[in-house]
């Protein structure tokens, strides 16, 4: 499963700890990669804070940081950006080499992009590399993660639009930051299942330990 959002900030490093905590603790040999990575704290060129430390250390993966993602910055930036400041090259081939040896470790994994579905990767001589097609190039399905407030159904809906004008199958959708007794985030699920035929596989409370799944969510 690739996890994606409606954008950056939304929740996706967070949702996907849970979901991987939930799969391991749920008896699942599940793992975690994540292709580019950047606004990390780093020393000798070993991760010390970031999203993979984070999703590591929340589900108790046995592996390092280091060991779950291809490329990684400093700089808070876009992925496309990052590299060309750094004077480096997103290599593909790498990723997808990468992502290879993942599957071989874990019967489940779960896949963190960048920012939101159109996140870009490569742009420089006429070249147009965007997540989405990482995504597509991995074979993946996706699992868009929204805020659960206002403005969700305008972002949600766009994101769904765009994966299926680009053949992208989608899994479900996580709303974040979900207040239950909240009527507009009660609405706002109602409204994109109806609106998208989608299903909000879960909704996540700020601060929420642990997550609830639909069954069969992830395949073998």
């Amino acid at each position: 499963i690739f996890i994606t959002a409606t954008g950056t900030d939304i929740g996706k490093t967070y949702v996907s700890a849970l979901i991987v905590k939930k799969m391991r603790e749920s008896g699942f040999n599940c793992g975690y990669f994540k292709p580019v990575l950047s606004g990390v704290k780093a020393n000798n060129g070993k991760l010390l804070e970031s999203d993979c430390n984070y999703v590591v250390e929340t589900a108790k993966i046995p592996t390092i940081a280091d060991d779950c993602v291809s490329y990684w910055w400093k700089e808070a930036v876009s992925p496309h950006l990052a590299a060309k400041r750094q004077n480096q090259e997103i290599d593909i081939n790498k990723i997808k080499n990468d992502f290879e040896q993942a599957k071989q470790k874990y019967d489940y994994l779960l896949i963190e992009g960048a920012g939101g579905i159109t996140c870009p990767l490569r742009l420089q001589n006429g070249e147009k590399y965007l997540l989405k097609d990482l995504i597509k190039e991995l074979r993946t399905n996706i699992i868009i993660v929204a805020d659960g407030g206002l403005g969700t159904i305008n972002s949600i809906l766009l994101t769904v639009e765009y994966a299926r004008n680009n053949n992208i199958e989608i899994e479900g959708i996580i709303l974040n930051n979900f207040e239950p007794n909240n009527f507009m985030h009660q609405d706002n699920l109602k409204q994109v299942e109806y609106l998208t035929g989608i299903k909000v596989v879960a909704t996540v409370e700020k601060g929420q330990q642990d997550i609830k799944l639909l069954e069969n969510l992830f395949k073998e």
